[in-house]
């Protein structure tokens, strides 16, 4: 998992000529710890809670419509990909879908990083990938400071029924994370892993 930065200091990520401060959003995209009060990031918002609206409301057997939304809430959504409602998200445009992905109802995505999921990933019910954080500091969390880590899932990975994963995790190709399971930390290909925190059980 990623740390949080200093909020005091710019992150490496900026432009080194720019001595401007950087914006709420500006921060948020480079990982740095910000706070969310950013008029885009309101904006950006408002327009994920419209659209995941739209389709968590939308008759279930529309696919046609119900592909052009989320094809409008995702930065992409790959061909023969299904979602079932309810799904929530932080911002969707955030996140990439691949290829004949399947994700079960009450997908959770809080993308305030990058959230990227593979071809043909199976995710089971009430999964969620947590990309945001918050610091471990009181005083910082209690002026409602956060950051994000990006979440990368790989191809024909299957994510069993209510499986968390946490800020920073990349879960490589052909692994199998058992259901109920919290990955905190990066899982390599090919494996089964259960458990909280999730480990390694054996090879695939």
């Amino acid at each position: 998992m990623t740390a949080p930065t200093d909020p005091s200091h710019p992150s490496d990520m900026t432009d080194p000529t720019d001595h401007r401060e950087p914006s709420m959003r500006e921060r948020m995209l480079a990982g740095d710890l910000y706070v969310a009060d950013d008029p885009q990031l309101i904006r950006d918002h408002e327009r994920a809670l419209r659209l995941t609206h739209a389709t968590n409301t939308a008759d279930p057997t529309d696919r046609e419509r119900r592909r052009e939304l989320l094809s409008e809430l995702f930065g992409g959504f790959g061909e023969d990909s299904v979602i079932r409602p309810p799904l929530h998200v932080d911002y969707g445009h955030h996140t990439t879908i691949g290829a004949r992905t399947f994700a079960n109802f009450g997908l959770v995505i809080l993308d305030v990083a990058t959230v990227t999921i593979g071809d043909d990933v199976q995710i089971g019910p009430y999964v969620q990938l947590l990309a945001a954080t918050h610091p471990l500091e009181p005083g910082p969390r209690r002026g409602k400071w956060e950051s994000a880590a990006p979440i990368v899932i790989g191809d024909n990975v299957w994510l069993g029924g209510g499986v968390i994963v946490c800020p920073g995790v990349i879960i490589g190709r052909d692994t199998v994370v058992a259901a109920g399971s919290v990955v905190t930390r990066d899982l390599p290909a090919g494996v089964l892993a259960a458990g909280t925190p999730a480990r390694v059980v054996r090879e695939l």
